[in-house]
């Protein structure tokens, strides 16, 4: 391999689920995990190998909130460039009106809340870098980044 491609940084990738209805956003509240304890964020994971963003954001609906989500009706709305923790992350937001089921809470021993919340009233202690994602949501803005 080439030796200018060896010392490039690694990046890690993650897909993130604004479900939407009504005004509302759904949220879940972490629980026993080793990234933002205690905070609301969104359905969301890593991808894993060979999976596109809109695979893993699928398969993570069905694992975190027991929903059928189906690629087509997502829709990409912003990417956040994440330097702040202890790896360098790309996520990537999609947004989504329709899926099939109702929400659940599909992982309790690291889920303590699963609600829906008024987009204009979004819990205090909601994940810093998914606040203002969801606050740019209708403003046209598709991309942050955190340092």
């Amino acid at each position: 391999m080439n030796q200018e491609f060896e010392n490039r940084p690694l990046f890690r990738a993650a897909a993130f689920l604004v479900m939407r209805k009504e005004g509302k956003v759904l949220l879940h509240k972490r629980i026993n995990t080793s990234h933002e304890e205690g905070n609301y964020g969104l359905v969301s994971g890593h991808l894993d190998g060979k999976e596109t963003a809109e695979e893993a954001i699928v398969r993570e609906a069905m694992e975190e909130a027991g929903v059928k989500v189906s690629a087509q009706d997502l829709t990409p709305v912003h990417v956040v460039h994440n330097l702040s923790g202890n790896y360098e992350y790309f996520c990537i937001f999609f947004v989504t009106e329709k899926w099939k089921g109702e929400p659940k809470n599909m992982e309790p021993d690291r889920c303590g809340d699963l609600s829906w919340f008024p987009l204009n009233n979004l819990p205090d202690n909601t994940i810093n870098y998914i606040r203002p994602v969801l606050e740019r949501l209708d403003q046209g803005m598709h991309y942050t980044s955190f340092r």
